[in-house]
């Protein structure tokens, strides 16, 4: 099942493609952030901000304890792994 998964933008890697290095539970993995900036919220005023993860974009911007409270029903559910796995598999293709 592929989930959205919290994770935290550190680093923006190409700002004219809207690309950025974000950690979830740490992997660090190259993302699309086009869904969640704005001329209210630029490209730039990104890092440090957590985003729910799925299939390589940023859907949304997330608080942080909305991404503790999800990352934590994801363990439970044991869902965490299985997507971890996923970004590390989709970093070696």
């Amino acid at each position: 099942m592929c989930l959205g998964i919290p994770g935290q933008i550190v680093a923006i890697s190409d700002p004219d493609n809207a690309l950025a290095i974000v950690d979830v539970s740490g992997v660090r993995r190259e993302i699309n952030l086009v869904c969640v900036i704005s001329e209210d919220h630029p490209i730039e005023a990104c890092v440090g901000d957590w985003v729910l993860v799925h299939v390589g974009f940023a859907m949304s911007r997330i608080d942080e304890q909305e991404a503790a409270a999800t990352l934590k029903i994801l363990e439970e559910l044991g869902e965490v792994e299985p997507e971890l796995d996923a970004i590390r598999m989709a970093d070696h293709a």
